[in-house]
């Protein structure tokens, strides 16, 4: 017991499960990282893709196996009318609601992408786009009511 003796032991236990919030959080915030990862990649000139694996069942001796396919990530990025990017952020296929009326956040040029994801995933984590996340997650659990 000596040894134990010297640790800070504690009663705390982990919990189950993940808030709803944080858990929302938590996605938006990686598929911003995959954004940035994208644009630093297209600035590098490669492509990227994440790697993804998938259970394959093989008919003749029904053996199954896991294959790994590479997933390509869709940019949420675009050039507006006046030659200057803008960034819309979606949560699964709905657009977040930035500020009242503003779907996009632009930038001057391909060099501040990078740098302008990271603030808005900090802003993410941060809880300050709860409410329109909320907003974008109950418009599709809706759909699937239907």
């Amino acid at each position: 017991m000596s040894t134990l003796s010297k640790l800070n032991l504690t009663a705390v236990k982990k919990s189950a499960q993940m808030s709803p919030v944080q858990y929302r959080r938590n996605k938006l915030a990686k598929r911003l990282w995959e954004q940035a990862q994208l644009a630093k990649s297209k600035q590098a000139g490669t492509q990227y893709t994440i790697p993804q694996f998938r259970t394959v069942k093989n008919l003749e001796t029904g053996e199954r196996r896991q294959v790994e396919l590479q997933k390509s990530v869709k940019q949420w990025w675009f050039t507006t009318e006046t030659g200057k990017l803008a960034i819309s952020i979606r949560y699964g296929n709905k657009l977040l609601e930035l500020a009242r009326g503003k779907f996009a956040v632009e930038i001057a040029d391909e060099t501040a992408l990078v740098t302008t994801l990271d603030v808005i995933r900090s802003a993410v984590l941060n809880g300050e786009l709860d409410a329109a996340i909320e907003a974008a997650s109950a418009k599709l659990r809706a759909g699937f009511g239907k």
